[in-house]
This record gives C-alpha cells, structure tokens and sequence, in this order.
C-alpha cells in the first residue's frame, strides 16, 4: 500500500499537512512500508500499515511543528 502520489494520502494527512511535509511523509511512510515488512521487525503489536505511519508522522514532525491555531509550519534551522 506504498503511496505514489500525495493525492493518495489519507484525508487526515493530506488536509493538515502542507505540501512539502506531505512529501516527506509519503517518502517516509513508502520507505518504513519496506524496511518494515517483517513483523519481527515491528516494535509490539504494532500492524504494518501502523509502524509505517508512525515512522511517517515521525519524519515530519523532525522538520515540522504545530504553530499558531494548529497549523503545520516548518521549524526554523
């Protein structure tokens, strides 16, 4: 279930996020879907699709935060 375009997110995504942290979550999800197949891999109980969005919403908060009225913004360097 790896997304190949940003149109594929979920809503929950695509309406919060903007568009260059929604990048960097599908890039992140896609690869964490890989790197994550085995559930030995997986922490817990934790389904596929699950870790790969945690993974996923983990990239972007590394260069994103919540700003003013919960709107996504880009960290400052």
């Amino acid at each position: 279930m790896p997304y190949d375009r940003v149109t594929e997110l979920p809503d929950s995504v695509k309406n919060v996020l903007p568009s260059h942290a929604q990048e960097i979550y599908k890039e992140a999800f896609n690869s964490a879907w890989k790197q994550y197949e085995e559930p030995s891999e997986r922490r817990g109980d934790d389904s596929h699709e699950e870790t790969a969005h945690q993974v996923a919403w983990g990239a972007v908060k590394r260069k994103y935060e919540k700003g003013k009225n919960d709107k996504w913004v880009k960290k400052d360097d």
